[in-house]
């Protein structure tokens, strides 16, 4: 992995020599393990929409697929997020509507005590 990656995040499992309890130490390692989970997130969500199996043969292929399977989560992201800002705009214009009819109400006249 060292000539194809810059840094890679694999724990060791068990008793840890001293090159790697230091190697696990350091600022960076530390880094890639608090991204782990967002990264495992992220591929729960594409398996969840349909990237579990790759019905085209070859590595080109299975490289465009993981492609359009990301950009279709972006969308998906997307969409998320605008409707979120919708439903805001939404509530927002409800609760101002609601201020003005309370406001426009008239109290009920006093009644005098017997």
């Amino acid at each position: 992995l060292h000539g194809t990656l810059n840094s890679y995040i694999l724990p060791k499992k068990g008793k840890l020599s001293k090159a790697d309890k230091d190697y696990e130490n350091t600022e960076e390692f530390k880094k890639g393990r608090r991204k782990h989970s967002g990264v495992e997130s992220a591929i729960n969500a594409l398996e969840v929409h349909g990237l579990d199996v790759c019905p085209d043969r070859g590595f080109p292929a299975f490289e465009r697929y993981v492609a359009l399977a990301v950009v279709s989560r972006n969308i998906q992201n997307l969409g998320n997020i605008i409707m979120a800002q919708r439903q805001k705009e939404a509530f927002k214009k409800q609760r101002a509507m609601e201020r003005k009819r309370l406001k426009n109400l008239k109290p009920p006249p006093l009644q005098k005590a017997a």
